[in-house]
């Protein structure tokens, strides 16, 4: 059987970025790559706009709770993926890291739901291009 693939997706609070890419790989790839996401600071809930805005393309992340990262869940992911600049990790061998950079409209003045749909597009589109890497076959729409 070959190997399925597991990325976890890493930002501060674990309630809104990580969260959302975790949705949006879970709905492109399903079962071919094990996907999880935690916070290095986690809050108590997702964010409500993170939610909304993935439930207007039918995905659901209103069951999801925060957690924090554990060093185990670090080791055991083939990929881990930071989505905050502010995200500090410790790298161990054997695990590949990336960090995803994603706009941030509020530093144009956009906030409010305008901001989350910007920020779950560019999330959507690095999702899209991860999972036909590491999960050829998938669709790479949306």
């Amino acid at each position: 059987m070959p190997h399925k693939p597991s990325v976890l997706f890493v930002c501060v609070k674990n309630g809104g970025k990580s969260q959302m890419a975790a949705g949006l790989l879970r709905a492109v790839a399903g079962d071919a790559v094990e996907v999880n996401s935690a916070g290095t600071s986690p809050g108590s809930a997702v964010n409500a706009l993170s939610a909304r805005t993935l439930g207007e393309l039918g995905i659901d992340i209103t069951d999801r709770t925060p957690q924090l990262i554990t060093d185990e869940m670090a080791r055991s992911a083939d990929l881990v993926i930071t989505l905050s600049r502010e995200v500090a990790l410790t790298e161990f061998p054997g695990t590949r890291y990336e960090n995803w950079d994603t706009d941030e409209p509020s530093e144009r003045g956009i906030d409010g739901i305008d901001r989350m749909r910007l920020v779950r597009d560019d999330i959507a589109e690095r999702v899209a291009e991860l999972a036909a890497r590491i999960a050829p076959g998938t669709p790479r729409t949306r």
